[in-house]
């Protein structure tokens, strides 16, 4: 038996949800499996290559939905988890109760356990610490952002990795440990351990770097590193550089797409009044209601840019009222 699994690439909860999916599927389901792990990224055009939904069962988490009859199980937390209405509707009309979707979850790991658990009786304990720490991961419920960017929990630094490393195999290799080992355990694997100093020191460089880059006003931050290779620096330094803003809209780019992140402070004095994955849908991107992004293809950086200052301007005067 072979199981695909799509996750959200280059992201915490998305290796954590293909974790412990697989953990859930092979107590629950069936356990002479075999799993095979494929990441998935929001880019602009097609976000999905349906001759990659080759297993015998094929499923996606913490990632948009697909009415593709080939995806046998599905679940997301995102506010703009359907690419269309009649995506939504496809979803709406399942019956086969493999398809879950609510976006009150902080994060889609805690959202997969708590769905196995009361429906499929899986125990969710052993992964206790996971669900934790992607909830607080997910749902930036860190004290406060000196402790978002110092990143001194495992969980942290592991966050870093799956973000910032150029190893296309890197999560792959790390899917099969999260939800079976401690975090602090994983990082002294030998090929977790290795790249640990050098994205650290990154890290470091990355902060000077935003600092230098980055403006406040009316409450919301906005940078552009587009001339760097930065797209995976902690979301979180713009807050800590700048902790009386609401919101910080960021330019970024990698080999396959131009981004805009859009975010609020979760740290903020002001309570966020926008939609941020309304604001996002509208340029065809999506997210949560506090944190979005919008993926331009690459040649695109002028449409990026142009997008990111409408934003920019959209988000200040709601902050000026």
């Amino acid at each position: 038996m072979r199981v695909r699994v799509f996750y959200h690439d280059k992201c915490f909860d998305g290796a954590s949800s293909a974790a412990l999916f697989s953990r859930f599927y092979r107590e629950r389901i069936r356990s002479d499996v075999e799993f095979v792990y494929s990441g998935l990224l929001h880019r602009a055009g097609s976000l999905f290559d349906e001759t990659q939904f080759d297993g015998d069962e094929n499923a996606i988490v913490d990632f948009k939905y697909s009415s593709s009859p080939k995806i046998t199980w599905w679940f997301d937390h995102h506010e703009s988890a359907f690419l269309s209405p009649a995506d939504a509707a496809h979803f709406e009309h399942d019956e086969s109760n493999r398809k879950f979707y609510d976006p009150a979850f902080k994060s889609c790991t805690s959202f997969v356990a708590l769905v196995a658990e009361q429906s499929f009786g899986f125990n969710p304990r052993p992964v206790a610490e996971l669900v934790k720490w992607t909830d607080i991961v997910d749902g930036a419920m860190y004290e406060d952002a000196k402790s978002a960017v110092e990143m001194k929990a495992p969980a942290m630094k592991l966050t870093m990795a799956i973000e910032a490393s150029s190893d296309r195999l890197f999560v792959k290799k790390l899917i099969p440990l999260l939800a079976y080992k401690p975090l602090g355990e994983i990082l002294d694997e030998p090929f977790v351990a290795e790249i640990l100093p050098p994205l650290l020191a990154r890290h470091q460089r990355s902060i000077e770097i935003l600092r230098q880059r980055s403006e406040e006003k009316d409450g919301t931050i906005f940078f552009d590193i587009t001339d760097l290779e930065l797209e995976g620096y902690n979301k979180f330094v713009p807050y800590y550089l700048h902790p009386e803003s609401i919101y910080s809209v960021g330019l970024s780019k990698s080999s396959f797409r131009v981004k805009v992140s859009v975010g609020s402070n979760p740290w903020s004095r002001r309570e966020p009044t926008v939609n941020l994955a309304k604001v996002c849908e509208r340029y065809g991107g999506g997210g949560h209601a506090r944190v979005g992004a919008i993926s331009f293809e690459v040649t695109q950086h002028a449409a990026a840019r142009k997008a990111a200052e409408e934003i920019v301007q959209e988000l200040r005067g709601s902050v000026r009222g």
